[in-house]
């Protein structure tokens, strides 16, 4: 030990800190940088202030990413958080042929997400598996608008990315319900409490850090999503364009020959500040929370 030096432990890290340097601390920084440039792919650019924020103010398109995102971030925490627990304290139960559940509830999880919504975009068409089955019995009588309502288009995509990622959370309440005491549960049992009792008094504080934790994955997850609502709408985002989220903004406004880096780095510093403020907050109640246990 007294061979070792103070710099050891950086020596050790070095290699991990320059990549985290190169591939997130620098790409942040020039993110940043060019927000306030008006640089385009083939050409270059020259510092225009807050021009680009100005432009994103007025941007037309920029109140409907937000609504949708913020929408598509409300529904998908509550689902994705209370959905893969129910899902995890099912699969737990030691009864015949569980195994195979589990790893086809798992399943999605690690199929490709564009295959996966080209299949769902599939299903959801005028003249797909949905609406034929819908028409055949009996429930509607014209097609659902599922892929050209703005609505609906929004929920389809929202239910993509719960079935999708019921599986993952799963798993990580899977490993949390280890550290419940079952002798916990088989207490209130003697003491006349129900399923439903137990659950709330005895299953959701055991794993309460875990749910905090997967609410702010979600969250951050949610504000960033691109490929569910790109593939089942569209580039353009569906009809009218009404249909797009923050991301698809950001790749709209770079991509092409004229892409405007600066305007899309400018929105990606917009997405960067909206996202900070769901985690602070769910960081803030998972602090509170520990310090009350």
């Amino acid at each position: 030990m007294r061979s070792h030096r103070f710099y050891t432990p950086w020596l050790l890290m070095l290699p991990a800190l320059i990549w985290l340097a190169l591939f997130s601390v620098w790409p942040a920084i020039n993110t940043v940088t060019l927000s306030f440039t008006n640089v385009h792919q083939l050409t270059g650019g020259h510092f225009i202030g807050l021009k680009n924020y100005w432009l994103l103010w007025h941007d037309p398109h920029i109140r409907d990413a937000i609504l949708n995102t913020i929408v598509f971030m409300v529904i998908c925490v509550p689902l994705l958080t209370l959905l893969p627990l129910l899902l995890a304290l099912l699969v737990q139960r030691n009864v015949p042929g569980i195994s195979f559940f589990r790893t086809a509830f798992y399943f999605p999880v690690i199929a490709s997400a564009v295959t996966v919504a080209l299949i769902w975009k599939w299903m959801l068409d005028d003249r797909g598996l949905f609406n034929n089955l819908l028409q055949t019995m009996g429930f509607v009588h014209k097609t659902v608008p599922f892929l050209t309502d703005r609505w609906l288009l929004l929920l389809s995509a929202i239910a993509l990315t719960v079935w999708k990622g019921l599986g993952y959370y799963m798993i990580l309440y899977m490993s949390a319900l280890g550290s419940v005491r079952r002798e916990l549960h088989e207490a209130a049992a003697v003491d006349g409490a129900g399923t439903v009792r137990r659950f709330w008094s005895i299953t959701v504080p055991g794993v309460r850090g875990t749910m905090i934790l997967i609410s702010v994955l979600i969250a951050v997850n949610a504000m960033r999503v691109f490929g569910e609502l790109y593939i089942l709408g569209g580039p353009t985002g569906g009809v009218g364009g009404q249909d797009v989220s923050i991301v698809m903004l950001v790749q709209q406004a770079a991509s092409g020959s004229d892409g405007r880096l600066g305007y899309a780095s400018a929105i990606s510093v917009f997405l960067f500040f909206l996202t900070a403020v769901p985690l602070l907050f769910l960081t803030r109640l998972n602090k509170s929370t520990q310090e009350e246990s």
